[in-house]
């Protein structure tokens, strides 16, 4: 059985590799968010990132604090039309 960390860490990598595919911005920033939750669930685990600064400092300035369903056109539930 896949420990936790080693699947948080599989899934953090298979999204940064599928955001660097990814045709438009919005689906990128969909898999960059989806990075970005298993990045916190690994530090929560104190586990180290599978990314260097380099990738995390491009994925900090492109990710948007959207949740990775709220697809063109329906806004959260907090947002404002």
């Amino acid at each position: 059985m896949e420990t936790d960390i080693r699947y948080y860490r599989r899934r953090a990598c298979e999204e940064m590799s599928a955001a660097s595919r990814a045709v438009t911005p919005a689906a990128r920033d969909r898999r960059l968010y989806l990075v970005g939750l298993y990045l916190d669930r690994l530090k929560a685990l104190d586990a180290p990132s599978p990314f260097d600064e380099r990738q995390l400092a491009t994925m900090a300035g492109a990710a948007v604090p959207r949740s990775p369903f709220c697809w063109v056109g329906k806004p959260l539930e907090t947002e404002t039309a």
